[in-house]
């Protein structure tokens, strides 16, 4: 038998009065004063609001509760709107909306700034919009400029910060990736970082080799150590990274056996009588296994707790003066 499933939310949009739309929490005044909230006041006022707050229906003659879309509220009543579109949700659950919030990438930040700028919507727009200078429009759009397209792929839904393809695009190709692989590894895409990468790279492996490098506070001396040490982890890494795999398998394998031969009473005993630093070292290969996993399942937790946010989605809000489509991305 088929079931149908539910729609969480109304069809229709419903214009309602804002004095009669209850916020479920106050925003803080360092919220109020951040340039995150500065620059969807910029959005809101250049373009409007693209994404309808979300509010659940008054239980009895009660206002209608905002879930979604405090950020929007606050900026619209400092415009002195009246009215605004809301989409009504069958469940007063304000939890989940940010929940799963996916941060905008910043190679997907760039794509939807060249698709605008293709598309005719003027950069003193986009500007404005973002409140950010015309010259950073500049620098987004022309951002991926001798990056090669593999360091693209790789790095294309990560918070990358921008000053680090500066830094990646002194490089030659085969370096973009290498490096690209140890920010990867390593959790960092901070301009610092790849700076560091930049002054540990070979003379070679710039895409202008016969211009020295130049890194403020670093010697050539000391570069050309970084070069050798970078060499010599570089080395090292790629050893581990191929044997990794099979030494985790054979530690899982190795810590069930273990945890269920100590989990025979008897032979515990035995082995606590017998030979107890053979005991030892076996709960402690068991207690390294757990604690990985239990390092994983913390990752997972904190993958799955959003932060409290209001996620910055206004940059789709350039998107409403393209006459093909509609998009709906803003906080």
């Amino acid at each position: 038998m088929e079931r149908r499933v539910k729609a969480a939310f109304e069809q229709n949009l419903k214009v309602l009065p804002m004095d009669e739309i209850l916020p479920m929490r106050r925003l803080e005044d360092s919220i109020l004063r951040s340039v995150k909230y500065r620059r969807i006041a910029r959005s809101v006022a250049e373009v409007g609001v693209i994404e309808p707050l979300v509010v659940a229906r008054p239980r009895g003659q009660g206002p209608w509760m905002l879930l979604d879309g405090h950020v929007r509220l606050s900026i619209l009543k400092e415009l002195g709107e009246r009215d605004v579109r809301c989409l009504i949700s069958d469940d007063d659950e304000a939890f989940t909306y940010n929940r799963r919030v996916n941060r905008l990438a910043t190679i997907q930040e760039h794509y939807m700034i060249v698709r605008a700028l293709e598309r005719g919507v003027p950069e003193e727009k986009l500007a404005r919009a973002l409140d950010v200078d015309v010259k950073a429009i500049q620098r987004k759009r022309d951002m991926l400029c001798g990056i090669c397209p593999e360091v693209v792929e790789m790095l294309k839904d990560r918070s990358v910060n921008p000053s680090t393809f500066t830094m990646l695009r002194k490089m030659r190709a085969v370096r973009q990736i290498e490096a690209a692989e140890l920010m990867i590894s390593a959790g960092n895409f901070t301009g610092s970082y790849a700076r560091a990468l930049l002054a540990a790279t070979r003379q070679s492996d710039l895409v202008r080799p016969d211009k020295p490098k130049k890194i403020g506070g670093m010697t050539p001396e000391q570069m050309a150590r970084m070069e050798r040490e970078m060499a010599s982890l570089t080395a090292d890494f790629k050893a581990l990274e191929s044997s990794y795999g099979d030494d985790v398998l054979q530690l899982v394998i190795a810590s069930g056996y273990l945890s269920r031969l100590t989990a025979n009473p008897a032979i515990e005993q035995w082995l606590a009588g017998r030979h107890p630093e053979i005991l030892s070292g076996f709960r402690a290969i068991i207690s390294v296994a757990s604690l990985d996993e239990a390092v994983e399942e913390g990752s997972d937790d904190d993958a799955e707790a959003s932060d409290d946010g209001e996620g910055v989605r206004a940059i789709s809000s350039w998107q409403k003066s393209w006459p093909e489509e509609e998009d709906s991305n803003q906080v």
